[in-house]
């Protein structure tokens, strides 16, 4: 008995992680085509992942989970990480993301502007700002906790779906020049900071005021 035991498990859990992509996957596929990614029932993402309903909730809870495991596992397939590790992690992270951001154009920017993807990405928004946070700690930690935070919030920005997108409409960049351009940016910031130079200059505030 044990060994049958032994033997069928590795088979269940591989099935069972076959079913859980499965309906990943067909959540992927749903929002990238739909006109209303917001309408996404769970009815429909069971037929197109060719499950019923009811199996969906044996690996989601509620849509609120499965929407909360969606984001990280399409980072993770796109090939992109949620979880840097060090500044330089930070840096490196557009130039390696963008490009792949391309090659899931549609999903991406349904996942912008898309209530159902704004709610994805509100679920992530606290694990990101302690991953940011630890990432970039040895580079921040002679700032100023006001300073400290406006580099964190700039390092969201620009190593974001968001930068990505504004580059290539308004810049006119494709992925790979905005990922240059998003890590090259992010350089910058780092090496004022380890120079110093991360001070406001008042006299050109104040030239700015008196033109």
């Amino acid at each position: 008995m044990s060994s049958t035991r032994a033997y069928n498990s590795p088979l269940r859990e591989e099935k069972l992680r076959e079913t859980r992509e499965s309906i990943l996957s067909a959540l992927a596929s749903l929002i990238e085509s739909a006109d209303s990614p917001d309408e996404i029932g769970m009815d429909a993402i069971a037929d197109k992942a060719g499950v019923q309903r009811r199996t969906i909730f044996r690996h989601f809870e509620s849509k609120e989970e499965l929407l909360r495991a969606f984001w990280p596992w399409l980072n993770a397939r796109i090939g992109t990480s949620i979880r840097p590790e060090s500044p330089e992690d930070i840096t490196e992270g557009p130039r390696q993301a963008f490009p792949l951001f391309d090659t899931h154009e549609a999903v991406m920017r349904a996942a912008l502007h898309s209530r159902t993807g704004r709610e994805m990405r509100a679920r992530t928004i606290a694990v990101r700002r302690k991953n940011f946070s630890e990432a970039l700690g040895p580079a921040l930690a002679g700032l100023p906790p006001e300073q400290a935070q406006r580099v964190q919030a700039l390092a969201h920005l620009l190593y974001s779906a968001s930068a990505w997108e504004v580059l290539k409409d308004y810049g006119g960049l494709d992925g790979t020049q905005a990922g240059e351009t998003a890590s090259w940016a992010l350089e910058l910031i780092l090496s004022a900071v380890r120079s110093g130079e991360t001070a406001a200059d008042p006299t050109i505030a104040a030239k700015g005021v008196m033109r």
